[in-house]
């Protein structure tokens, strides 16, 4: 009788522990999902740079063209929605078709234009000029991670000029950044 309970409590350790480890990942495999996800910084604001975004390219039909980003939001809040981009010319950044920004059930569809331009900015180089443009402000109730979208003819890859596209580039997009708004 001793043996077949000892049997059994080995049975069960061995079964316990097979469960246990399986649910354990490598501190790789962790950081490998981390790193397709941004997390929101200590102060509340999430940047999201769309040379770290995925991109989707749609060469017959550029308005189409999308970067996405999943977001950790870690604070919920109201936060206003800046586009950053970079331009050529700050008083006509020339943008053709509105830009659409969607955050979860959030949608904004907008023409940028420029609300303040940043001087010697490390995001852009010569001869572009940083514009911040905004689009809107949200409120976030749930904390989590959410998909970030925004689908615009100037959301150019980063080698439009050596892949051989013909596009205007004037004015390109570099970011989209939400701050936590100001309390009124």
């Amino acid at each position: 009788m001793k043996r077949e309970f000892f049997v059994w409590v080995l049975v069960m350790g061995v079964v316990l522990a097979f469960s246990c480890n399986r649910g354990v990942q490598s501190d790789d495999s962790r950081n490998a999902v981390a790193d397709h996800k941004i997390m929101q910084q200590k102060d509340g604001t999430i940047s999201l740079k769309v040379d770290k975004a995925e991109c989707y390219q749609d060469v017959v039909n550029p308005s189409s063209n999308t970067a996405e980003w999943n977001v950790v939001v870690s604070k919920s809040g109201r936060y206003d929605v800046w586009l950053s981009s970079a331009t050529k010319d700050t008083t006509d950044m020339k943008y053709k078709n509105s830009v659409l920004l969607s955050i979860r059930d959030n949608r904004f569809e907008k023409l940028p234009v420029v609300n303040r331009v940043i001087q010697n900015s490390s995001d852009v180089s010569r001869p572009y000029y940083q514009a911040d443009s905004f689009i809107g402000s949200l409120y976030i109730q749930d904390t989590g991670v959410y998909s970030v979208q925004v689908i615009s003819d100037r959301i150019l890859p980063k080698d439009f000029k050596a892949s051989g596209i013909s596009t205007d580039d004037h004015t390109k997009i570099v970011s989209v950044s939400l701050t936590p708004a100001a309390k009124r």
